[in-house]
Order: structure tokens, then sequence, then C-alpha cells
């Protein structure tokens, strides 16, 4: 985290291995670059999705998305009625348990920010988000195998999607809170972009809790894991290796996941889930797309090359990336396969290589001169 040690020494000063508020700070860390200001291939559809409209599509009709008739989009929650800043509104639905609640919440406290045009403002995230008495929380060793879950393959899937859509609100929210002291030094587009996912994902989260209540099924009715919030919490300390740890960990693992789960549910026979889950990971794209553009910005602004430093913070961070990937997707989103690939050697390795190699071929040729002269003595 920008921890307020962070405040008045210079971003640029950092140690390539090191982001953490023990370090040095940065006074001259002044606002991030925009976007035309970017040397880093973008998703071309950041903009459109940053200027497009209040998205109340929240309900699965049977075209596919539609507006929710429970909720209009101009209610106002009185949970939010007191509210006067973005970072307090996300502090509240962090405390929110009831997913169902959470979910409402995120979308109504998102429209009512660009409304009424509220400041970013500043807040304390909770330690961990308030979570409901279910689904209880295991091990992931611990959760039951499809066969033995009691649900059915299409409602397992789907409950094991929701219960990372549920994670996701949370972590964009957590995102927007707990770096809120800092608005001045992220700008104010860093947290209409996370508050943005956050949106995004509680509608996912919407459509995930529908189509289970259509198959007879709710979620908390099996087990689910806490890694997500577990990994989450490493990088609650430093807003590089947040950026690096969610986006361009986490969410880009739903880009690779997604395509298998909606093949899956074909072969089980559920093309209506499988719509859900398709129209779910083509929107996960820009969330990765976000990640990318604040990370970029973020190394730009400290002097640093972002694979790299996005490999090292892994690394340091003690954060695997496995495949199979879905190279198409996360290339879209503008994650090069050179940051997360361990097949695919990067210019910094090549160039490494070269050296190392130029240096064997220097003591080889001084090793054969030595040996001529001592043949001729």
């Amino acid at each position: 985290m920008l921890s307020t040690a962070l405040r008045s020494a210079s971003l640029s000063s950092l140690p390539i291995h090191s982001f953490k508020p023990k370090l040095p700070s940065f006074a001259s860390f002044s606002s991030l670059q925009s976007p035309q200001q970017h040397q880093h291939p973008l998703w071309p559809g950041l903009q459109s999705w940053r200027d497009s409209s209040l998205n109340h599509n929240r309900f699965w009709g049977p075209s596919g998305p539609e507006p929710e008739t429970q909720i209009g989009p101009n209610h106002q929650n009185s949970q939010l009625d007191s509210a006067t800043s973005l970072a307090e509104m996300g502090a509240m639905i962090l405390s929110t348990s009831d997913p169902i609640t959470k979910s409402r919440l995120s979308h109504l406290a998102y429209s009512k920010w660009r409304r009424d045009k509220l400041p970013i403002g500043a807040s304390q995230p909770p330690h961990r988000p308030a979570r409901p008495s279910k689904p209880q929380l295991v091990s992931p060793k611990e959760i039951p195998a499809p066969k033995n879950s009691g649900l059915p393959l299409n409602a397992y899937m789907l409950h094991n999607l929701a219960h990372v859509e549920l994670n996701a609100i949370d972590l964009a929210w957590d995102t927007v809170v707990r770096f809120s002291p800092y608005s001045d030094l992220l700008g104010d587009k860093f947290f209409s972009d996370f508050a943005h996912v956050a949106d995004d994902e509680s509608r996912h989260f919407a459509w995930c809790t529908q189509r289970l209540a259509e198959l007879g099924f709710s979620y908390g009715d099996m087990p689910a894991h806490n890694l997500l919030w577990r990994e989450s919490e490493k990088s609650s300390d430093d807003v590089v290796a947040r950026l690096a740890v969610i986006p361009l960990v986490q969410e880009a693992r739903g880009l690779d996941a997604g395509p298998r789960l909606v093949q899956k549910l074909i072969g089980f026979g559920d093309v209506k889930t499988s719509k859900v889950v398709a129209k779910i990971a083509e929107e996960e794209v820009a969330h990765v797309a976000v990640g990318v553009y604040w990370f970029v910005a973020v190394c730009q602004q400290m002097g640093r090359a972002p694979c790299p430093t996005f490999r090292d913070l892994l690394k340091e961070y003690n954060v695997e990336v496995k495949g199979p990937f879905n190279y198409t997707a996360r290339e879209e989103a503008g994650l090069p396969r050179d940051w997360y690939d361990p097949l695919v050697e990067t210019e910094e390795d090549k160039e490494r290589l070269s050296k190392v190699h130029d240096r064997l071929a220097h003591i080889i040729s001084m090793e054969k001169e030595n040996s001529n002269l001592n043949k001729r003595n």
C-alpha cells in the first residue's frame, strides 16, 4: 500500500524488488501517465468501456442480459443515503455480509457516485470483508469433488463461479477503499476504473445466483475456499503488487478458464448457463486490461520495465502462475506472453544469455591463446 511513510519520497527511488511502505517513498509522484503516453499496447476497447453508460442489465432474460425489474436504476438504498464519497460507500459494501445485498449495493453505489458526481474521499477497509454464515470456508483440498458435492455438475461449476465473482466484488472495492487516502497521487481515473470493475463483478454475481436459483440451488449450498482473499492479503500494503496479483494473475485466470467452462457446460447440456459464463468471460477482458493499464503506468512512473517488474513481484510474493493459458484473450487484454509464460524468453533474458555467451567465448579464446603460447615455449 502507498502508506503514510510513502508520501514524501520519490517513487522512482524504490528498489525494483521492493515496493513496501517501509522503504523510501515518493514526493515527486505527481500523477500517472495518460493513455496516449503509454508505450505498451493496450486493449482497444478500454476507453469505450470507461465511457460506457451505466449497465443496468442485471437480470438474465430469455435473450440474454436485461434490466432488473425489482430495483429501478434510480432507486436509492437507505444504507447509502448518508454516504458522501466513493470510498465511504465502498467501506459500507465491504462491511455487508449478505451476498445479494452486497451485489445490489455495489451497483447502487457506483450509480450514485457517477450520477451525483461525488468525490473519491478517503476511508479504511475492514480487516476482512464481511461474509455470510454459508458457504462454509475450507481449504482448497477440502472442497468436495462434483460427485460428492450434492450438486449436479452445472450447478457445481456455477456455484464455484459465483464464489469467484463475490470475491472479485470485494477485491475491487478493497482496492478503491484501501488506496483512497492516496487519490491525489493515483488520480481519480484509478478509482473510477476499479469501482467500474466492482459494478461489473456485482452484475456477474447476480447472473450466477439467478441461474443457480433457476436450477433449484443457491449460493452457500456447498463449501468454498478463501484462497482468493488470502492471496490478495499479500498485496494489502503495496499498490504495485495489488495490481500484479489481482488483475494480472487472478482476473487473467478467468480468461483461461472461461472457454473451458463454457465447453463443459455445453457438453453437460446446459446451454443457458454456458451463455452466462461466456458473457462473463467476455467482460473479464476489460478487467485484465485495466490492471495492465495501471500496472504499466506505475512502472513507467517508477522508471521500471513492466515485464521484469511483474516477474520479480510474483517471486517476491510467492505467487504462482499456472497454465494452460488462453494466449489470445490475454494478448487482447494487453498481457504479453513473456510476462507470465516461463517457456518464453524475455528480451532481458536474451540479453543476459548473450552477455554470458560472449563472456564464455572470450574465456575460451583466452584459454586457446594460452595453450598455443605454452606449446611454443
